[in-house]
């Protein structure tokens, strides 16, 4: 590892010498935010690499709105929630889902979404309601979910969908051009499902590069030290250093089974508003799997705080930049979804970067 870190702070310093300023490079995913801050590469290379973290976590890009609908959602009698255990503590404009359940709501964390199934299953008498929020790395398995609702004639489960698109927010912030981006350091986990072959719309509409790269510590480092090699030989170019994971074409069963249950969405995500067909929703033969559409939920406009987790997960600001780091929001009492989950910005700050 040691060997990796030198060479990648040779070429830095190359780039640096010929430009007059260090490279900037973003990550697009939550998971490399914390690996990248975790293994300590990010403190040991803030002089000569920018590493910017984007909208890789899902917890985090998802908006007020929907995280007041879904708290909502939840208060009404003969229902249960299921979700993943990061968005039990996202505060809402009022409370946050933990604090629901405080007050009496079913609400559930499950390990995996197919429990959802099960719990449908064992209370026939109730609606169950599965949060399915996330990028393409998990929209196929609530593809899966819908199957298996369809199979076993579940008439008590729906979806909750608030899911995310990478292409369309990348498109987003390339044609803001509120961060200078050299390149990017392309999600892992997501590509496993879209492939190689999707990010092509960066070299060929915006003339960017991007390295597809794995948690590893060595691999981070390889990742960053083949995407300085683009940027000083002037190459535009997508490189899979993933490959035993992720194929050019992605994973094919994966793609079918979103195009089979869902089509394109108008999202709206955090600090950014409504980016189209960022999303998937359910078509319109499966709609009622649709919790959106099964439950009328209205929800007034979210209450302002100071929180920049809008503009963090843009890659505008560092979390330090934000007044209420470390102040008024912390992990035990969090203003914002970038200080909750696991994969936040600001998590992974205040984990690992913070001054004492």
């Amino acid at each position: 590892m040691r060997q990796s870190l030198h060479a990648v702070l040779d070429l830095a310093e190359q780039f640096k010498k010929e430009n007059g300023r260090i490279p900037v490079l973003m990550e697009v995913c939550g998971s490399h935010t914390m690996a990248f801050a975790r293994t300590g590469i990010k403190q040991r290379l803030q002089t000569h690499v920018g590493l910017v973290a984007g909208p890789g976590c899902p917890v985090c890009v998802t908006d007020q709105k929907s995280i007041d609908a879904m708290i909502e959602v939840s208060k009404q009698p003969n229902r249960i929630i299921c979700t993943f255990g990061d968005m039990m503590r996202v505060p809402g404009s009022k409370s946050s889902l933990i604090e629901a359940k405080t007050a009496g709501s079913d609400i559930r964390v499950v390990y995996s979404p197919l429990d959802s199934i099960k719990i449908a299953e064992e209370n026939p008498h109730k609606d169950i309601i599965f949060l399915g929020i996330g990028f393409e790395t998990t929209i196929p398995i609530l593809a899966v979910l819908v199957q298996e609702a369809e199979k076993k004639e579940l008439k008590n489960f729906s979806i909750w969908m608030t899911t995310k698109l990478v292409e369309p927010v990348l498109k987003v912030l390339l044609d803001a051009k509120e961060v200078n981006i050299d390149g990017f350091i392309l999600p892992g986990h997501v590509s496993v499902v879209v492939g190689k072959n999707s990010y092509d719309f960066l070299v060929e509409d915006y003339q960017v590069s991007g390295v597809i790269t794995g948690f590893e510590p060595v691999e981070l480092l390889r990742g960053i030290y083949k995407m300085l090699q683009l940027l000083l030989n002037k190459k535009n170019q997508i490189i899979n250093d993933y490959k035993y994971v992720v194929k050019e074409e992605g994973n094919l069963i994966a793609q079918q089974l979103m195009e089979k249950y869902f089509h394109y969405h108008d999202e709206a995500w955090r600090g950014m508003g409504v980016i189209p067909k960022s999303g998937l929703v359910l078509k319109a033969e499966y709609a009622h799997f649709d919790a959106k559409k099964k439950f009328n939920v209205q929800v007034g406009e979210p209450k302002k705080t100071k929180c920049r987790c809008g503009e963090i997960i843009q890659g505008m600001i560092i979390p330090e930049q934000c007044v209420l780091f470390n102040k008024g929001c912390t992990p035990l009492h969090p203003i914002g979804p970038c200080m909750v989950s696991t994969e936040g910005t600001c998590a992974a700050h205040y984990q690992y970067m913070r001054e004492e």
